[in-house]
C-alpha cells in the first residue's frame, strides 16, 4: 500500500514526498480510511507509530480553508504541542495551512493572534480551558483530536477535558489516540465520541521493524568508555542518548563536550525557552547528539535520527517502546542501542518479550577496530575530496622550502591527533560471556521460588531467646 491509495490532494501528496514518508505505518493504514469516510475512531498505538500523520493527512485534506478554526488537537504537554503543530504545518504547507500553538507560560495576546489566524489549533489542556471559560476564544472546529489520552489522565487532566468538550459543538468528528486504555479513557471514549471505529497496533507492529536493536554488556563503571567508544564507531549523523535522571543527563553532557562531541541535553528542570531553543537547533542539525530524559523527550517527532542510546535500560517495557520509537521513523532505517550490566539481564528479558522481538547482543568494538575504520574512512574523504584554489596556493608555498611526503606526513599526524581512540583496547564482556550469563539467568528466573517458611520460623525463635 502506498499513500496514492488514499487520493490526497495533490499538495499533500507533496508534502508526504518533501516529509520521505515510503509507505504508511500500520496506524495510518487504518486510521486514515476511516477518517476520511468521516467516522469517529479510538486508536490504541504507541508514540512513535506515526499516529500524527495518521490523523493530521486526512483533516489537512478534508479542510475548507474558509478562515475559520477548523481542526483542534488537544496533547498532554507543551512539547508534544510544538512538535504536532510543526508537523502539521509540515504536511499542509502546501495547502497555505497556518496553525497556532496554545500552552501555559507563553503570552496571552501572541497566542490569540495566532489563533485569530489558524485552520488548526494545538493545545495543552489548561491554557485552552483558561482560553474558553474566560470567553477570549469561542471555537467551533469540525475535527477533534485528543491525542496521548492516557498520558492527559496520568497528569490528572480528566476533569479538564470533559469540560473542554461542553465548549465545543456536538457536530464534530472525535478522533481520540491512547498508548493504553484504562476504564476512564473507555468511559470518556464513551461519552465523546460517537459510534466509533476501534483501531488497535499490536506489540509486534510497535515495535517497528525498521529498527535494528543491540545490547552491549559491560561493567557499570564501563559506561561512558562504552558509549564514546559506540560513538567512534557508529559515527551517527544524528542521536539521541537516554538517562534516567535529569543529574545524569547534565553529568553526560558535560562528559560529552569535554570529548569534543557536539551534545546538548534536555530535561524538565529547564526552562521552557530553553528546552525549545535545544529541540529547534537539534531538528536543524546544529547539535548532533542530544541527551534526554524519557519525560523530556516524549513526543519529539524528528524523522532522521539515526540512532538511539540508552545509556541504561528503562524500567518497563512501554518506556523501552516510546525511546527506540524515537528513531526509524518514516520508512527509514534506525538504530537502537542499549548498555547493559549482568545484574540488568532480567530487566532485559523481560522487555525483550513484552515487546515480543529480540535485542541482538554484541562486543564492542576494540580501540584498534574503531582505528582502522576511521582511517578508512580517512583515505575516502581524502580521495573524494575536491582540491580548492587556497589549497594550491598553500601547497605551493610548502613545496618552496619542504618535501612533500614530509608535508603529508605532518598533516597526516595533525587529523590523528585531533580524533584520537578514548579508553582501553577491549570494553565490555565478550560474546561468550554474554551467552554464559544470560543463560545463568535464564535459569535463575526458571528456578521454582523456594518458601522461606522455614527461616521465619528460626528468625522468631531467635527473637524470643532474646
Amino acid at each position: 500500500m502506498t499513500f496514492a491509495d488514499f487520493n490526497f490532494k495533490q499538495p499533500i501528496m507533496k508534502a508526504i514526498e518533501k516529509a520521505g514518508f515510503k509507505e504508511p505505518s500500520p496506524i495510518q493504514k487504518e486510521a486514515i480510511p476511516h477518517i476520511l469516510a468521516g467516522k469517529d475512531i479510538v486508536g490504541q498505538a504507541h508514540t512513535g507509530t506515526g499516529k500524527t500523520a495518521a490523523f493530521a493527512l486526512p483533516i489537512l485534506n478534508m479542510l475548507e480553508l474558509d478562515g475559520e478554526v477548523e481542526a483542534l488537537v488537544i496533547v498532554p504537554t507543551r512539547e508534544l504541542a510544538t512538535q504536532v503543530s510543526d508537523e502539521v504545518f509540515r504536511l499542509g504547507k502546501y495547502l497555505g495551512i497556518k496553525t497556532a500553538t496554545v500552552y501555559g507560560g507563553s503570552s496571552y495576546a501572541r497566542q490569540l493572534h495566532h489563533i485569530n489566524n489558524a485552520a488548526v489549533v494545538v493545545a495543552t489542556p489548561g491554557r485552552l480551558l483558561d482560553l474558553l471559560k474566560s470567553n477570549k476564544i469561542e471555537l467551533n472546529p469540525r475535527f477533534v483530536v485528543l491525542d496521548e489520552a492516557d498520558e492527559m489522565l496520568d497528569m490528572g487532566f480528566l476533569d479538564d477535558i470533559k469540560e473542554i468538550f461542553t465548549y465545543l459543538p456536538t457536530n464534530r468528528q472525535t478522533l481520540l489516540f491512547s498508548a493504553t486504555m484504562p476504564n476512564e479513557i473507555k468511559e470518556l471514549a464513551q461519552q465523546i465520541l460517537h459510534s466509533p471505529e476501534f483501531i488497535s497496533i499490536t506489540k509486534k507492529e510497535v515495535t517497528n521493524a525498521n529498527i535494528k536493536q543491540f545490547f552491549y554488556v559491560v561493567d557499570e563503571r564501563e559506561r561512558d568508555e562504552a558509549l564514546i567508544r559506540l560513538l567512534d564507531y557508529k559515527n551517527p549523523t544524528k542521536a539521541i542518548i537516554f538517562c534516567r535522571m535529569k543529574v545524569e543527563v547534565d553529568r553526560l553532557t558535560e562528559f560529552l563536550l569535554a570529548q569534543g562531541i557536539n551534545a546538548k541535553g534536555l530535561h524538565g528542570d529547564m526552562a521552557q525557552r530553553q528546552r525549545e531553543e535545544t529541540i529547534k537547533a537539534f531538528k536543524r542539525g546544529n547539535v548532533d547528539i542530544l541527551i534526554a530524559t524519557d519525560v523530556a523527550a516524549r513526543g519529539l517527532d524528528i524523522s532522521d535520527v539515526t540512532h538511539v542510546f540508552n545509556y541504561h535500560i528503562p524500567f518497563d517495557p512501554e518506556s523501552y517502546v516510546h525511546r527506540i520509537g524515537r528513531t526509524g521513523r518514516a520508512g527509514r532505517e534506525g538504530v537502537a542501542i542499549s548498555l547493559v550490566t549482568p545484574h540488568e539481564f532480567k530487566q532485559l528479558l523481560r522487555i525483550q518479550k513484552a515487546v515480543g522481538s529480540s535485542l541482538i547482543n554484541k562486543e564492542i568494538p576494540t580501540s584498534t577496530e574503531v582505528k582502522s575504520k576511521k582511517q578508512k574512512s580517512l583515505i575516502q574523504q581524502i580521495l573524494s575530496q575536491e582540491v580548492t584554489q587556497e589549497a594550491i596556493e598553500l601547497v605551493n608555498l610548502l613545496e618552496s622550502e619542504n618535501d612533500l611526503s614530509s608535508v603529508a606526513l605532518k598533516l597526516a599526524s595533525m587529523v590523528i591527533e585531533q580524533d584520537k581512540e578514548y579508553g582501553s583496547e577491549k570494553i565490555g564482556k565478550s560474546l561468550k560471556e554474554i551467552e554464559r550469563l544470560l543463560e545463568q539467568t535464564k535459569r535463575e528466573l526458571n528456578r521454582p521460588a523456594r518458601s522461606n517458611r522455614g527461616y521465619r520460623g528460626r528468625g522468631e525463635r531467635r527473637h524470643r531467646r532474646r
